[in-house]
C-alpha cells in the first residue's frame, strides 16, 4: 500500500489537514530515517527465528469460524503487549492493522507487511478517521481488520473506541483475544509491558465470543459495547496470563468454557 504524504526534507509549507484525517508521514532527520529499515530487519529476524519454536494451544477459535461461515469478516482487538506472538501465529492472512505514522509505526509497518499483514495508516491521536475509512473498505473487500487496542502509546489496558466505530459502520463483529506464555520476558519499562516469549515456550491463545454492534446504534449503545469490549479484553487477559499457574482441573474447566 502507498502512504500519502511521504516524509521530505523540503521546507515548503504543507497544506493544513484535520488531525483526524492527517496520515502524512512526519518529517524525520536522516539519522532517524536510516534507522527504520535497520530496526525493522532486526525485529523481523527475531520473529522469524523465535516464532517456529512456539507451541500454541488455541481455545475459542470456533467463534471466528462461525463468523466466517456467516460470510462476515472479523475485527480483531487485542492488547499491544502480545503483538509479537500473534503476528507470528496469524501471519500471511492479509489482516489489515491500524498503524501509526510516527517513527515506531514506520518500522513496525515494514515488519508486519513482511509477515503478510496489510496496514491502514492512522491512530487514536492522528489520522484515525481516515484509517477507519480504509479499514471499512478492506472489510467490504473481504479482509479482516485488527487493532492493538491500547496503542500506539497507551494508557496500557485502556481500550480505544475504534473497533466499536468500525463494527457499527460495517456490521462485522469485534473479536477479542489474549495470549499467555509459560516462559517469557516482560519489559516492564515499556509502556505496554511488552511480552517476549522465550524460545520453545508453550502459549495459550484465548478467543472470546463475537461482539456485534447494530448499524443504528446510538451513543448510549456504543458506550455499552465499548464497556463490553473492555470487560472481555480484561477477562481473556486475566485467564491467559494466569493459565500456567492453574491446576489441570482449572484449565479443563476453561477449555470447556471456551468450547474446546
Amino acid at each position: 500500500m502507498s502512504t500519502p504524504g511521504a516524509a521530505t526534507d523540503s521546507k515548503e509549507p504543507q497544506e493544513k489537514v484535520n488531525v483526524h484525517y492527517d496520515t502524512r508521514l512526519p518529517e524525520l532527520k536522516w539519522s532517524r530515517r536510516i534507522q527504520i529499515p535497520i530496526i525493522a530487519g532486526i525485529v523481523y529476524s527475531v520473529i522469524r527465528t523465535l516464532g517456529p519454536t512456539l507451541r500454541f494451544e488455541v481455545l475459542g477459535w470456533h467463534h471466528a469460524e462461525e463468523v466466517y461461515a456467516a460470510k462476515k469478516q472479523c475485527i480483531w482487538a487485542f492488547w499491544h503487549r502480545v503483538i509479537l506472538p500473534i503476528v507470528w501465529w496469524y501471519r500471511d492472512h492479509g489482516v489489515v492493522v491500524m498503524n501509526t505514522t510516527a517513527f515506531d509505526g514506520q518500522w513496525t509497518r515494514k515488519v508486519i507487511e513482511w509477515l503478510g499483514f496489510g496496514t491502514a495508516q492512522g491512530s487514536s491521536s492522528r489520522g484515525g478517521l481516515r484509517g477507519l475509512a480504509v479499514m471499512a473498505r478492506r472489510i467490504e473487500e473481504g479482509k479482516d481488520c485488527a487493532f492493538t487496542i491500547d496503542g500506539p502509546r497507551g494508557p496500557r489496558y485502556i481500550a480505544k473506541p475504534g473497533p466499536v466505530m468500525l463494527a457499527r459502520k460495517t456490521g462485522a463483529p469485534i473479536m477479542v483475544f489474549h495470549i499467555g506464555v509459560d516462559r517469557g520476558i516482560t519489559f516492564e519499562k515499556t509502556w505496554d509491558h511488552f511480552l517476549l516469549p522465550k524460545p520453545f515456550a508453550r502459549t495459550v491463545l484465548l478467543f472470546a465470543p463475537p461482539i456485534y454492534v447494530r448499524r443504528d446504534a446510538d451513543v448510549e449503545l456504543m458506550e455499552g459495547k465499548h464497556a463490553e469490549m473492555q470487560k472481555e479484553l480484561e477477562r481473556v487477559r486475566d485467564i491467559a496470563e494466569g493459565w500456567f499457574s492453574l491446576t489441570e482441573e482449572e484449565r479443563q474447566r476453561h477449555r470447556s468454557e471456551f468450547g474446546k
